[in-house]
């Protein structure tokens, strides 16, 4: 049996611990969180060093991946510093090959249905292969990364302003810490509406949950969730909003989306190459096994 574990800063009450079958392989795949415990966090790294399949590095990115550069978080690799044996990701590849297909695949769903095509996406910069395919399928775009990253209430409108506010930005918020950059602990279970007019003007609101959660008003009536990891409260939270439709990216087990670094993680395990797969190797195992997004109509 393979095993990947997803060790996260996000809150334990999201752990969940299945078995699952890839191309006739059995995998345990598990999600521990540490409640924002980075101590914690680098302490089981260390200590399950070599004898798992594949790390999954959740509630953090380790850096930022663009296409014209890679931008270190060093407070997020400091948790991975320890880690000699066992290969280990964030998930910026799964982000950057299955969630590039998202819109293209929702727009022969459900495409009729979003109307106007615009798009709420609240980090841009961080989910670069989504942000192509909204861009990819037609939709005007409007990105909260300074809003949800920094906590500065601007906007951005264009993907020209998008790539000049990462290359300004990106190697200062690189140096900062982790609390400052990401809900963390029991931080991600608190919801403080804002931003409603971004929420509400756009079809669509894309993006990391937690984030897409941190400030997501009370009516969403008819709305499109595009995101990664739900559970089944998060569905439900979803569900007394309005919210129409879900779209997940990653695979829904036993009632719940895993995210992304751990279903790379999983993939990595699968393949047995004992290190981080490149992109065009994730690309034809999406492609082998099939994977593609889950769509929920909650309303």
């Amino acid at each position: 049996m393979k095993r990947a574990v997803s060790i996260s800063l996000g809150s334990a009450t999201r752990n969940k611990t299945v078995e699952i079958s890839l191309l006739g392989e059995t995998v345990r795949i598990e999600r521990i969180g540490t409640d924002g415990d980075e101590n914690k966090a680098r302490q089981m790294f260390r200590e399950m060093d070599g004898s798992v399949d594949a790390f999954g590095v959740g509630g953090i990115d380790l850096g930022v991946h663009t296409p014209w550069k890679f931008y270190p978080l060093h407070s997020a690799l400091k948790l991975v510093q320890d880690v000699k044996r066992t290969p280990y990701v964030d998930g910026s590849g799964v982000k950057d090959t299955l969630e590039a297909r998202v819109m293209q695949w929702l727009e022969k769903k459900i495409g009729d249905e979003i109307q106007p095509k615009t798009a709420f996406l609240v980090a841009g910069i961080t989910r670069y292969g989504m942000t192509e395919s909204f861009i990819k399928a037609g939709y005007q775009c409007v990105f909260g990364d300074l809003m949800f990253g920094l906590d500065i209430p601007l906007a951005i409108h264009t993907m020209s302003a998008l790539k000049t506010t990462a290359k300004l930005l990106m190697p200062v918020v690189g140096r900062m810490p982790l609390s400052m950059l990401y809900p963390t602990g029991e931080k991600q279970e608190k919801v403080t509406p804002k931003y409603e007019k971004y929420y509400q003007g756009n079809a669509v609101t894309g993006g990391d949950f937690l984030y897409v959660k941190q400030h997501m008003p009370e009516d969403m009536r008819g709305k499109i969730i595009v995101t990664n990891t739900t559970t089944p409260a998060d569905v439900e939270f979803l569900k007394k909003r309005g919210v129409k439709y879900l779209v997940t990216t990653t695979l829904n087990i036993e009632g719940r989306s895993f995210g992304a670094n751990m279903l790379e993680a999983a993939l990595i395990a699968v393949a047995g190459k004992g290190r981080v797969l490149t992109n065009d190797e994730l690309n034809a195992l999406i492609d082998q096994l099939g994977l593609e997004p889950q769509l929920q109509k909650l309303n």
